[in-house]
């Protein structure tokens, strides 16, 4: 290894071991902020109670505030912003657009249309039956735009699918919300639409830690082929890249990642955009160790988007989608921009 790999070697891990400590204070202070105010000492001696470490008295109701509610929050914020981001680096490898990110192919637009049809169509019930519709519709949508791109699939090909599938299933949104909604559900509609993590508890935590971990280990398996497409189908090919089957599996498992997230917390957008450029700043273009740094700053982004949602407009909670926007919208306009200036 040369002198100068070994110098950027050194400096990506210095960075990501900063963003892992960052990650940790914001984790923490996202569960000491919020209408109780609590110490961040409390919240480090409620957690390290709970697992057996210390044993600090702590009051019964900062406990029950701190474990069954924020802590919960905050690491699905964390879990979330890291798959995201994930599926925003595999789509930008695969389709070798920097624009490209999880909603181009139209995988929140169908899980808002399965969990709007929940909402206000009375298909089951509760929380359970809101995140399976909203899952529901994410495969669906996933389908149909595997069914547009099908045949020889190309980038170019991939995005218009999604972007057909959004409209169609956007549309189909609105026309649920127009004829079946009156102005109160509307509005809870719209939050929902908006992204929001105020629901979200424990088995969440479960499920998003547990599909995006499988989804880490099989997108870091394909490290290397998602390196080869960075040059191009044909070049990928001539390593001996299986380009059809590479391409269909992180496809599945990006879509599968962003159905979780959306059906759990709602559309959020512009993290799968950011997040993976803002890695490659710190880490260089290598998917080995890009991968695991868009699941660290994601995960970090989000949860700091999560508490700034809760403190801009106190004591009322923003949509947690209006915060990414807010940051990805002009990210979006820099990034067209030089695109631009290049052709």
């Amino acid at each position: 290894m040369t002198p100068s790999r070994i110098r950027l070697w050194a400096a990506g891990t210095a960075g990501v071991l900063i963003v892992l400590a960052a990650l940790l204070v914001a984790i923490t202070a996202g569960v000491a902020i919020g209408e109780m105010a609590i110490p961040m000492k409390t919240t480090v001696a409620a957690v390290t109670n709970r697992i057996g470490l210390t044993a600090i008295p702590v009051p019964r109701i900062q406990e029950a505030v701190i474990w069954d509610y924020r802590l919960s929050r905050s690491l699905v914020a964390a879990f979330c912003g890291a798959g995201l981001a994930l599926s925003g680096a595999i789509l930008q490898s695969l389709l070798r657009n920097p624009l490209a990110e999880p909603y181009v192919l139209g995988i929140s637009a169908g899980a808002s249309t399965g969990a709007v049809s929940i909402m206000l169509l009375g298909f089951g019930a509760g929380a359970i039956s809101l995140s399976a519709g909203a899952f529901a519709g994410a495969l669906l949508a996933f389908a149909f735009v595997v069914m547009l791109a099908s045949g020889r699939q190309t980038a170019d090909r991939t995005i218009l699918a999604g972007v057909a599938a959004s409209q169609l299933f956007n549309a189909l949104t609105s026309y649920i919300v127009s004829t079946s909604a009156n102005a109160e559900q509307a509005r809870s509609v719209m939050f929902w639409l908006l992204g929001s993590f105020a629901g979200v508890r424990w088995p969440d935590v479960a499920l998003s830690a547990s599909v995006v971990s499988v989804g880490l280990v099989v997108c870091i398996w394909h490290s290397r082929a998602l390196d080869a497409f960075t040059f191009g189908e044909d070049a990928a090919r001539s390593l001996g890249i299986a380009v059809g089957r590479v391409r269909v599996v992180l496809l599945l498992v990006t879509a599968l990642m962003t159905a979780t997230m959306v059906s759990m917390v709602g559309a959020i957008g512009f993290v799968g955009l950011v997040i993976p450029h803002a890695a490659r700043f710190i880490v260089g273009p290598g998917h080995m160790r890009l991968l695991p740094a868009c699941a660290l700053v994601g995960a970090l982004f989000m949860v700091v988007a999560d508490i700034v949602s809760r403190i801009i407009i106190a004591p009322q909670v923003l949509p947690i989608g209006v915060v990414t926007a807010l940051v990805g919208v002009p990210f979006f306009s820099v990034i067209l921009y030089r695109a631009r200036r290049v052709a």
